[in-house]
């Protein structure tokens, strides 16, 4: 009675305080510690124990197993096997529950022999069960196989393997199975329509998505995170947040996993304020100290410009791990801060928590940007011999990097032809993008060469070849790449800013008419060019890569897309003292750098500008970048 009344404390003073406990007293308190999930009691109180029968065994594999301690239950299962007590269904059901989640295949295997041989498969839950460790465990196929022979099938049967061909990356069977589901009659309940949400968004099929989404009469959080998400993985962040933003509205209580995917979305579209609005509710539902969502609100954070407000999240945290460290050393070398980013790694090593693969491709990113080649070879060379972990594509790029930008063009081209991978895409990019800033066409040819055979239709390693021609004068090979790229119809990406204002974000592209305030925008930022060139600043023309009249190329530079955000800016905030933060989906110019610069020194104020390769922040005339161009 106390027990269902959920008075716990009550139920364990009145078992202590009886004179004589049997067997089933004993189990009664199991019970409710299993059902509650107070696993240190449940396990004190079994090994307490002065006797016990297979319910007792029973009780804590399922009371272990259910609460997560999947290792535990296993090493209770094999106690109760050496001291001759038998299981029963729902102990192997148990059982079968923690191989999946371990993701343990032989032990799951073990088990499903034991179920043959003591004639225990005729029960719906065992073979649920069945179905879903080996469809978590990879073997789909079996999965099937299992699905296919289960008699009196329920909803669980299905979400079982629905969710397996989710998982297994099979989205096309999930959908169809889901469809085969309802021909059979069974209705599908929020685990399914979850499943099958998430299948069309990896199909690509996002109308489907929304229109199964829509049918749902009481959407759940869980409804609502899957379409969030799938908005997410497909690149629709301001979807994803306009979706929150209903989610509010309909009064459903977001979770944790809700909170951290709608963070990562401000982190990709650099809002701060929506940002620090969804940091404003973690807060109040209390999931703040959540691991998912503080890394996620350092990475946003960061990935804003803002490494003091990341750097108080990731302090206060009461618990990191390697996701959080490498948030945070990320944020510190995207944000020219290098030197805090590998005191920051050091300081990893000594809390004695292992890196993985993305905190080396922070660490050599800080290298790269501070220029700093024996460390870089030094941390390059530990990822095999200290961590003995193996270098990723990504490792390598960016050693290439770094060796290419320090003027040591032969080792880096030595390291790419002796990769022990394939070089691919990101590989050839690299070398071409550092041949490109060295000057060095021969090898720089080769790469796009390599870059037009792996992806004919990408215009980045064409329009980067033919301005390696422009820069040196070749226009009848800048012709030739253009003439290539029409002939396979090889379209070019819009390069575009954008600025984040009272909540609205404007974006613009180069020479924009398209703005409500356009003539005034132009007027600021004409005045603008004007103070700088009273200063001795002169446009750098020769940075304009077509071969056009000096007055065509002096208009073509000055009215980028970030000169025109900044103008804009300043005409909505003229007397703000907090930084300009402006965004560009590509790597902005020399002459935009340049330009930065001398505003934030002419103006003093602070401009951030985040850019396709990293921050930079300009203040008083310098960059945090130290013009590593």
């Amino acid at each position: 009675m106390y027990a269902r009344l959920g008075k716990i404390s009550d139920a364990r003073n009145l078992f202590d305080r009886m004179p004589q406990r049997d067997i089933i007293s004993w189990n009664t308190i199991l019970s409710v510690y299993a059902k509650s999930g107070s696993v240190e009691n449940l396990r004190a109180l079994f090994y307490k124990m002065p006797f016990r029968d297979s319910v007792s065994y029973n009780t804590v594999i399922a009371g272990l197993a259910g609460s997560g301690f999947s290792s535990q239950a296993l090493e209770v299962f094999l106690r109760m096997n050496r001291e001759g007590f038998e299981p029963t269904e729902y102990t192997h059901v148990s059982l079968l529950n923690a191989c999946s989640r371990l993701l343990d295949l032989r032990k799951g295997k073990q088990i499903h022999g034991r179920i043959c041989v003591g004639f225990l498969g005729r029960n719906v839950f065992v073979w649920n069960a069945l179905t879903d460790m080996y469809a978590k465990c990879g073997e789909i196929d079996k999965a099937r196989w299992l699905f296919d022979r289960t008699d009196n099938k329920n909803v669980v049967s299905w979400n079982s393997l629905i969710a397996g061909y989710l998982k297994n990356g099979q989205p096309k069977k999930c959908i169809d199975l889901f469809q085969e589901m309802q021909l059979g009659g069974f209705k599908p309940d929020d685990v399914t329509v979850s499943n099958v949400l998430g299948a069309y968004f990896q199909s690509g099929l996002v109308d489907e998505a929304i229109e199964v989404f829509n049918l749902i009469k009481n959407k759940d959080k869980v409804s609502w995170t899957t379409m969030i998400v799938g908005y997410v993985q497909i690149g629709k962040e301001e979807d994803a947040l306009n979706l929150f933003a209903k989610m509010l509205a309909e009064g459903v209580k977001p979770d944790s996993f809700t909170i951290s995917s709608v963070i990562s979305s401000c982190a990709k579209l650099a809002y701060l304020c929506n940002g620090q609005v969804v940091h404003a509710k973690a807060i109040l539902l209390g999931v703040d100290n959540d691991l998912l969502v503080s890394s996620a609100l350092v990475d946003m954070y960061c990935k804003c410009g803002i490494t003091k407000d990341a750097w108080i999240v990731f302090d206060m945290m009461p618990s990191r791990n390697v996701v959080s460290w490498n948030a945070m050393i990320r944020g510190y070398a995207q944000n020219g801060q290098d030197l805090e980013a590998l005191a920051l790694y050091e300081k990893l090593l000594q809390q004695k928590l292992k890196p993985d693969s993305i905190t080396f491709v922070a660490v050599l990113s800080a290298c790269n940007h501070a220029g700093l080649i024996e460390e870089g070879r030094i941390y390059f060379y530990s990822i095999s011999k200290r961590h003995a972990l193996v270098p990723t594509l990504d490792h390598y790029a960016c050693m290439i990097n770094l060796l290419g930008r320090s003027g040591c063009m032969t080792e880096a081209i030595d390291l790419v032809n002796n990769m022990p991978h394939e070089p691919n895409s990101l590989i050839w990019s690299t070398l071409l993008s550092v041949c490109a800033m060295k000057g060095d066409i021969e090898n720089g040819e080769m790469a796009a060469r390599r870059l037009f055979e792996l992806e004919p239709l990408n215009a980045g390693p064409y329009i980067m070849l033919s301005n390696m021609y422009a820069t040196f004068g070749r226009w009848e090979d800048v012709a030739s790449v253009r003439s290539l790229m029409k002939s396979k119809n090889v379209k070019k990406f819009a390069a575009y800013s954008w600025i984040e204002i009272d909540n609205e974000v404007h974006k613009f592209v180069a020479e924009d008419a398209t703005h409500p305030q356009t003539e005034i925008i132009y007027e600021e930022l004409g005045r603008l060019i004007k103070k700088l060139q009273a200063a001795g600043f002169m446009p750098d023309t020769k940075l304009v890569l077509h071969n056009v009249e000096e007055e065509e190329k002096f208009a073509s530079i000055c009215y980028h897309s970030e000169k025109l955000a900044l103008a804009y800016g300043l005409i909505k905030k003229p007397h703000a003292t907090a930084p300009i933060r402006i965004m560009k989906n590509i790597r902005v110019c020399g002459d935009c750098h340049m330009f930065m610069k001398l505003v934030s020194k002419v103006i003093g104020r602070p401009i951030i500008l985040r850019d396709s390769n990293r921050f930079h922040h300009f203040v008083g005339g310098s960059c945090s970048c130290k013009d590593c161009w």
